[in-house]
């Protein structure tokens, strides 16, 4: 423990009960650093930073003044920012062809303009009044590089943060600034708590798990840890903390359609 000793971290995307960007900030916390929550649901927001002995902020990722404002909003309270997570998403699947132009401009607000906005706003803050840099972290995902049926939008989505996330640690690391993304997969939250009510699909995935189980928020956390640490000397990547899932790739749907037969007949 007392890895971010001292550091003043932002996290957004917790303002989910339990959810990732929560337990990042649990752990960040227990590790020595000073937190700052924030996203969209202000009663959320204000019980888990009172439970953290943290601050909130409220921010919309698609509102460009609201991330301007979180940046300013973080300097006030904790007088400057070394670390910055987005840890916000969208669980959007559709078939290819079903694609919507409304939809497609939906994601990309929220999963590319959103997040190249947060980035910079965030560097501001982190080489404001004289400060030198600090750890930028961007929650990717492991189908940024392995394909999923149904997925297209998020995936590209995904996939483009990733390569901004490349041209941040690029441009900005002479300013001390490193820029990473971790890339999960399958991850037990609440925003996949519907998988394991689909007959084969977890079976399927853990299949594909050279680890042999689904990943979790703590594993997601450990890692960003390290890249937020003082330890890391590591800009420009892509961490697959997936259990070696891209190493197989995701399951196809008639994986998953075998998986439910075979485990009727075993029952």
């Amino acid at each position: 423990m007392g890895r971010l000793e001292g550091k003043k971290a932002i996290i957004l995307g917790a303002a989910g009960s339990g959810n990732m960007g929560q337990v990042m900030a649990k752990r960040f916390r227990d590790e020595g650093a000073e937190v700052l929550v924030a996203g969209r649901k202000e009663d959320e927001l204000k019980r888990f930073s009172e439970e953290i002995n943290g601050h909130y902020a409220l921010c919309d990722l698609t509102v460009e003044d609201e991330i301007n404002a979180l940046g300013e909003t973080a300097l006030s309270k904790m007088g400057s920012v070394d670390i910055a997570v987005n840890a916000t998403g969208l669980g959007f699947l559709k078939p290819f062809l079903e694609n919507t132009r409304e939809e497609l401009e939906t994601i990309s607000a929220l999963q590319f303009v959103g997040p190249f906005q947060f980035y910079q706003a965030m560097i501001r803050a982190m080489t404001k009044a004289g400060n030198k840099g600090g750890s930028l972290i961007q929650i990717s995902s492991a189908t940024a590089t392995i394909m999923l049926n149904d997925h297209a939008a998020y995936m590209g989505s995904k996939a483009a943060t990733d390569h901004i996330i490349r041209c941040v640690a690029h441009e900005f690391g002479e300013q001390g600034i490193r820029a990473n993304s971790i890339s999960p997969g399958l991850t037990r939250t609440p925003m996949t708590a519907g998988v394991e009510q689909v007959p084969g699909l977890l079976e399927a995935f853990e299949a594909r798990y050279p680890l042999g189980r689904i990943g979790t928020s703590e594993d997601i956390a450990a890692a960003a840890v390290f890249l937020a640490s003082d330890e890391c000397f590591m800009t420009g990547e892509n961490l697959q903390v997936n259990g070696g899932l891209c190493l197989r790739g995701n399951p196809t749907n008639k994986d998953r359609e075998l998986m439910a037969q075979s485990l009727a007949a075993a029952s």
